[in-house]
């Protein structure tokens, strides 16, 4: 299927500024690349209140922001803990504020942004660390910003999926904490992948596959930590007992296919699965809030999924 029709023309005026390959550019470019598409996403969700705090547990300290929504029930909220993508070298609590607003309001649960460590100044174990550690604080601090500690899910997005596939295998390891859903938006899930859709979209649109090198090659340290289930939760072992799982999939993305099997392999491991897999869409359209209604429909049910999850 050809693109979605919103993403071709943005993809076009994109093209317009005529930027050199990402991957040619500097961890700096690439990062001020980044926030300058923060305008993408359109005005501001407003939500019901917004704070900015620090995560300490596991040893380390992560800045987080806590989004309640603007209509919220009474009692404590189910908790969603939300990682941003951005290759696990760009982003921050800015780049993907978006998601988090409307999310929060869409699920009614108080979502907690994470600010994890970014490479190179921090490689591969550093975000893994800061993600458990962030889920271990809102599972234990919860009470104290209206949230319940014993429902919480996680969210990611690209990178941030990755985080988000890998910590409910941390914390099943760990004895904890207790994860009720896990929710990957085109996911990376193994570093070794080299099926169809990476030859399809190696030239993207957006994420291309030597753009997606260059992300591997400043997260990880050595090759072989590619086959570490905290790199490639896809290869796992056993994956029997993990939380439910949501996971999108886009159609014009190098990572699609390796979204598609890990929905299989934990279906095959008696997960319940759900797999919204997305036609006309590139990597990262959750970004394009602002202009492509695909994006807010699909974040939108997202949103509902989470709901639901916690209403049953």
């Amino acid at each position: 299927m050809s693109l979605d029709p919103q993403i071709a023309t943005l993809i076009a005026q994109l093209a317009e500024g005529g930027n050199p390959a990402p991957e040619s550019q500097t961890v700096g470019g690439n990062r001020a690349l980044a926030s300058s598409l923060a305008t993408l996403a359109g005005d501001p969700e407003a939500v019901g209140s917004v704070y900015d705090t620090v995560a300490a547990a596991e040893g380390v300290e992560v800045p987080v922001r806590v989004y309640t929504p603007a209509a919220s029930r009474s009692g404590p909220l189910p908790v969603t803990v939300f990682f941003h993508g951005g290759g696990w070298v760009l982003g921050d609590l800015d780049s993907q504020d978006h998601i988090a607003r409307i999310v929060a309001n869409r699920s009614g649960t108080i979502v907690v942004s994470v600010d994890y460590r970014l490479a190179p100044e921090h490689r591969f174990p550093a975000a893994i660390e800061d993600a458990y550690a962030a889920v271990t604080w809102v599972a234990a601090n919860a009470s104290g910003f209206g949230g319940d500690g014993q429902s919480i899910a996680v969210l990611g997005e690209s990178a941030g999926g990755n985080l988000a596939a890998a910590i409910v295998q941390e914390a099943r390891r760990r004895g904890g904490p207790r994860i009720a859903l896990q929710v990957l938006a085109y996911p990376a899930v193994d570093r070794f992948d080299d099926s169809p859709s990476m030859y399809e979209n190696m030239a993207g649109p957006l994420l291309t596959r030597s753009w997606l090198e260059w992300f591997w090659g400043l997260y990880l340290t050595t090759p072989d930590q590619g086959a570490d289930p905290r790199v490639s939760p896809a290869r796992a072992d056993d994956l029997a007992g993990l939380p439910p799982a949501v996971i999108v999939t886009a159609e014009h993305d190098p990572l699609r296919d390796q979204g598609d099997r890990y929905a299989h392999r934990l279906a095959d491991a008696g997960v319940p699965v759900r797999h919204i897999p997305v036609r006309g869409a590139t990597h990262a359209f959750f970004s394009f809030t602002g202009s492509v209604q695909l994006a807010r429909d699909v974040l939108n049910q997202l949103g509902d999924l989470v709901a639901a999850a916690f209403d049953a």
